[in-house]
């Protein structure tokens, strides 16, 4: 077994140093007197490192604590002599002082920092206490920034500074600068000394300088004038910001412009007179609409109030239109306004409003308001339809016809008695393919296939079925006239007859009146009607007279003509074959067509453009004859009502035209009242089947139901076609509990229970 090694063992050194007892005092003075030459300038003949040395061994030896206080009270000596030198300087140089006093007082901390830098690491962390440049900051902010003789002088200099360049006048941005920046240093890790000694006064003075030129410029200028000055107010803060104060500042100073400028007179600019909102969206001035739009949605009620003015204004704007008897006499031109109108506003959303949505929903909102006003609208729109689907779209491309659709869409989505629309509609489109006037079938079932994306398959079911009638209509035509051609002899004679068959469910019905039809005619109609039946068993035919038109070759004294009329217009015309003159009445027994469908009928024939017919008035000796260029009837063509019974009509032999064929087709105005009611009375009776469906599929589902959330519930399902009255919807309900569809629940009348 080897032997262990012997142990080292390491004695403390014997030898007792003894220190100098003078010695921090000594060392001190050495490091005040450096201290002091820095403050002097004069730190080039300094030796940094023997001073580091220096003040590590006095940190070393436990004479941190008055090497600190020693640093504090140096550097609060030599601040008080600067703070003078900086009280007594003039106006002129204040700033320029300070600035220096403050460049001059950091770089001379930075040096004493590196000096004592042993003491930042070991004695300052230990004691918790600031760093030997945060101490310099500390002890320039007490001394010199907030002393008695500069702390307010400092803030009325900086805001006069700022008051003359808000004049346009010139100030040293970069001498500013330095200043703010030295009040956020003086904070030393936070803003309280800018926020407290310059923001806050900054922005008190910002708001009351804001104010009182608010006052002044708003008298004397109009709303945009007032724009452009807000806007330039500030954009000019903003640049202040960015170029001599604190990043923080720049929200608090754009709200104070905001509240002065632009809150505070809110109400006064939107509504200013001849300049407000309403003169812009009147005048179409974009640029400032966009100005407005921008300034004002910077506060938080601007928008809300600008969507109130140009909501009322659009209503009132579409009332006047809409609500003008007047203008109700040209309902295409009515029309077009309105499309215009909403051109006009759909192009201020989009350049003005950056298509703002709140501001979208508003003029929705506005258009549907007005639209709604009239009774009438559904038939006005539907009938500005029939007619660029006739020839106002003639020469157009698809791309130009989908563009008008779509905008008559834009109006038909405001209206909420869209079943109204659909009864109209469905009138003209009828009118349009029986008489072949639609510009296009493309162009009819773009129309059809808008509808359908907007409203759903059952609202053009029926529509659609219209198509298909005509298209089956001339696969039977064609299998007529094979049948004619395999006859010896045409059982038609001399007349060609073209037949439509339409189905009574898809077609709008109408209580057709007697008419008697010529013999020839009347043979014609066997004829087919024997034809189809063998093909059919089973069906029913119905004549429909009022939709039907003849084409009839005339004789006139200047020349043949082949005229286009209705069919009510063929048999008056017939007539005069065996008659030179026929009186009102005497028309009307021979044909038995209705007295307003006979007036309709002898106007057009009677009417100055195509005079193919003459007049005189009752009491008159004989009928008018005069010629069909020019003159006029005893009595001018006026509304319907103006025929008498006694009125006497004649064959107008002098008729002239430069047209071989001539067309006097009735032309189709706007409904009279009494049409109208019935078309009325027509609605209301399909949406009593609606209503009632809807609570049946309603209460089916749910079983049971409380009365005001099933009218709310049918109001809601009902709504994309028509608004249902909660008065008629009740009525339906009891007429179900009539007819055992619902019963009341026995403890709660107010619940409806479903019966299976």
């Amino acid at each position: 077994m080897s032997k262990s090694k012997p142990k080292i063992t390491i004695k403390p050194f014997k030898h007792q140093v003894q220190m100098d007892p003078d010695y921090a005092e000594k060392t001190w003075n050495l490091l005040k007197g450096a201290i002091r030459e820095i403050h002097k300038q004069n730190a080039s003949g300094l030796s940094f490192e023997e001073l580091y040395r220096n003040a590590y061994n006095m940190v070393l030896h436990k004479y941190g604590d008055k090497l600190y206080t020693g640093l504090q009270s140096v550097v609060e000596e030599h601040l008080k002599h600067v703070s003078v030198g900086v009280a007594d300087a003039v106006d002129d140089s204040f700033l320029d002082k300070l600035d220096k006093a403050w460049s001059d007082h950091k770089i001379s901390m930075l040096m004493i920092r590196d000096i004592l830098m042993y003491m930042d690491r070991v004695y300052v962390m230990n004691n918790n206490c600031l760093s030997v440049y945060d101490l310099g900051l500390k002890i320039f902010r007490e001394t010199v920034a907030r002393s008695a003789r500069i702390k307010d002088r400092l803030l009325k200099t900086i805001l006069e500074l700022v008051k003359k360049e808000r004049s346009s006048e010139p100030v040293q941005r970069g001498l500013l600068k330095n200043i703010t920046q030295m009040l956020i240093d003086l904070g030393i890790n936070s803003r309280s000394v800018y926020e407290d000694d310059f923001e806050r006064p900054f922005l008190d003075e910002s708001a009351s300088f804001y104010r009182l030129e608010s006052q002044e410029f708003i008298t004397g200028n109009s709303c945009s004038d007032y724009m452009r000055k807000v806007e330039a107010r500030l954009k000019e803060e903003v640049d202040r910001v960015k170029h001599y104060l604190d990043q923080s500042t720049e929200p608090k100073i754009r709200g104070v412009v905001e509240q002065e400028l632009i809150a505070n007179h809110l109400k006064t600019l939107i509504e200013m007179e001849s300049s407000g909102m309403i003169f812009m969206l009147k005048e179409d001035k974009v640029e400032d609409l966009h100005r407005m739009f921008q300034l004002f949605g910077r506060v938080t009620t601007g928008h809300a109030q600008m969507r109130e003015i140009m909501g009322g204004h659009v209503q009132d704007t579409g009332k006047g239109l809409i609500m003008d008897e007047e203008k109700q006499k040209d309902h295409l031109a009515l029309v077009q306004t309105l499309l215009e109108m909403k051109d006009k506003y759909d192009r201020l959303l989009v350049s003005a409003f950056n298509n703002d949505k709140p501001f979208m929903q508003t003029l929705n909102t506005a258009f549907e308001t007005f639209i709604n006003l009239n009774p009438k609208s559904p038939e006005f729109i539907s009938l500005f339809i029939d007619e660029k689907l006739k020839k106002g779209m003639k020469g157009a491309n698809d791309e130009e016809v989908d563009v008008i659709l779509d905008k008559v869409m834009m109006l038909f989505r405001f209206i909420q008695e869209k079943d109204v629309f659909e009864k109209y509609y469905k009138q003209h489109l009828a009118r349009r393919l029986l008489l072949g006037r639609s510009v296009s079938d493309d162009a009819e079932r773009s129309m059809i296939g808008k509808l359908k994306t907007e409203c759903g398959y059952q609202f053009t079911s029926k529509l659609e079925g219209m198509f298909t009638d005509m298209k089956l209509s001339a696969d039977t035509m064609d299998n007529f006239r094979a049948f004619l051609r395999n006859e010896r002899e045409s059982p038609l004679g001399s007349v060609d007859l073209t037949v439509s068959v339409l189905t009574t469910g898809y077609w709008p019905t109408q209580n057709v009146g007697s008419c008697n039809l010529p013999a020839e005619i009347l043979k014609c109609c066997e004829v087919f009607k024997n034809f189809y039946l063998k093909a059919h068993n089973g069906r029913r035919l119905t004549w429909q007279t009022n939709m039907g038109t003849a084409d009839l070759k005339a004789a006139f004294q200047a020349k043949k003509h082949e005229l286009t009329v209705s069919t009510y217009q063929m048999v008056l015309l017939l007539l005069f074959n065996d008659r030179t003159e026929l009186s009102f009445k005497e028309l009307r027994d021979m044909t038995g067509i209705s007295a307003p469908d006979l007036k309709r009928s002898l106007m057009a024939l009677i009417n100055p453009k195509h005079r193919i017919l003459t007049r005189a008035a009752a009491g008159s000796s004989g009928a008018d004859k005069g010629t069909g260029g020019g003159e006029g009837d005893r009595r001018a063509a006026g509304p319907v009502g103006s025929i008498d019974d006694a009125d006497v009509f004649a064959w107008n032999g002098k008729f002239k035209s430069n047209l071989t064929k001539v067309k006097v087709l009735m032309v189709q105005q706007k409904e009279t009242e009494p049409e109208r009611q019935e078309t009325r009375e027509k609605v209301d009776e399909d949406r009593k089947h609606m209503i009632e469906a809807a609570i049946v599929r309603i209460m089916k589902s749910r079983k049971s139901m409380e009365h005001s959330n099933l009218i709310s519930e049918v109001t809601k399902q009902l709504s994309a076609r028509f608004m249902p009255n909660p008065a008629i919807i009740k009525k339906r309900i009891e007429s179900l509990i009539e007819r055992e569809y619902l019963e009341r629940n026995k403890t709660d009348r107010k619940v409806y229970q479903y019966l299976a």
